[in-house]
């Protein structure tokens, strides 16, 4: 092996030149001398050797790094990462990730935005993460390995979409229908494991105000039944959280076999993935289309009608209280157990609405007229 040592700013430098029998004496003393000339200059092979690596990194590479050092990121955040690594990045994933400029960001922005502004936004806002991610782990010379972030234009030019938020629920006056054909669905004898399953995770969805993943994961070691509670360890917003369960809740998950891991399985025996057959059933019934997320959306809207108060129906839905000072440094945030009378409230409304939905004699009053107001 070829060797030469020199001093670059002070500091004693050792370079590997090649094997012998590989290059000559004659090449190892040519290398040798633009080595040691370049840190005559100035010039610290080691920092020099940082700097190469850190700049042929990859996108691909990069997200690997940022989602191996991301202890706390969800698997839902790494699943986005790879997903548009693969989709909205797929060109750029195997290029280095200082090839990425101001220019090719805002032309790619658009592009993607004609698809989908939503979608476009999400992507853009990984790759600012993977970028400044890149910026402060790596600094071979103890500068950013880029100038600035190329994403940052999408903000220096505006150019961010505009998406407006989803408002989507069950209107209140179909609630009833809808609650009667998950009834009809969960009673239905000829339904497979599977499509029982299905019904009953929409339904604790209605009855809880869950996000999806939270009722999806859940597990029987977090489910007590006699205590008429449920815990979610690790939920979005990353405040363990003990939520009361109604006795509708508990009625239903009592029914369920709990010879597994997971309180609502998958066909693998893993959680369950999706119910869209259920939510096809329940969105015919509602007249507009809903999605598992609308669901939580309804909650909220039925925690109006019961007259809950804003605090407790954003507790119970395991919503961050940050805005009021007082709730959220005065109130129990994370054991909800007192606010079962709360819950069952909202229970019983829901299967109030269904009886009223399968009687042809109700005609419900006005809402004017309930409040003892004149019509």
């Amino acid at each position: 092996m070829y060797i030469v040592q020199g001093r670059a700013n002070g500091v004693s430098r050792r370079v590997s030149l090649g094997k012998h029998g590989v290059i000559t004496l004659q090449e190892a003393r040519k290398k040798a001398q633009r080595e040691l000339s370049s840190m005559n200059e100035g010039v610290d092979p080691a920092i020099e050797k940082k700097r190469a690596v850190a700049y042929s990194l990859t996108l691909k590479e990069l997200s690997q790094k940022y989602i191996r050092d991301r202890k706390d990121l969800k698997p839902s955040s790494q699943a986005d990462i790879l997903k548009h690594l693969k989709t909205s990045f797929s060109d750029w994933a195997d290029r280095p990730a200082v090839e990425i400029t101001r220019d090719k960001v805002a032309t790619r922005f658009q592009e993607l935005s004609e698809r989908s502004k939503a979608q476009s936004n999400q992507a853009f806002r990984i790759l600012r993460a993977l970028l400044n991610y890149a910026r402060a782990a790596y600094r071979p010379d103890d500068k950013p390995l880029m100038i600035e972030n190329p994403v940052k234009i999408l903000s220096d030019a505006k150019l961010w979409n505009r998406v407006k938020a989803r408002s989507g629920r069950i209107p209140t006056e179909k609630i009833g229908a809808a609650w009667n054909t998950l009834q009809k669905l969960r009673a239905d004898q000829g339904q497979s494991i599977i499509g029982r399953t299905l019904a009953d995770i929409i339904t604790f969805l209605l009855l809880t105000g869950a996000r999806w993943t939270e009722a999806a994961n859940l597990t029987w070691e977090h489910v007590n039944l006699d205590g008429k509670y449920w815990h979610i360890p690790d939920p979005k917003n990353r405040n363990p959280v003990t939520l009361p369960l109604s006795q509708t809740a508990v009625d239903i998950l009592r029914d369920r076999p709990q010879s597994g891991a997971f309180v609502f399985p998958g066909r693998s025996g893993g959680r369950v993935v999706d119910a869209r057959s259920v939510l096809d059933k329940v969105s015919k019934a509602a007249g507009v289309r809903i999605s598992a997320h609308d669901l939580r959306r309804t909650f909220r809207s039925i925690a109006g009608e019961c007259q809950l108060e804003l605090w407790k129906a954003k507790l119970l839905m395991n919503h961050r209280l940050n805005q009021d000072v007082t709730i959220g440094h005065y109130t129990e945030t994370e054991d909800l157990r007192y606010l079962n009378k709360d819950i069952n409230k909202i229970a019983d409304w829901i299967v109030r609405q269904g009886v009223i939905g399968r009687s042809e004699k109700v005609v419900p009053f006005p809402r004017k007229a309930i409040k003892g107001g004149a019509e």
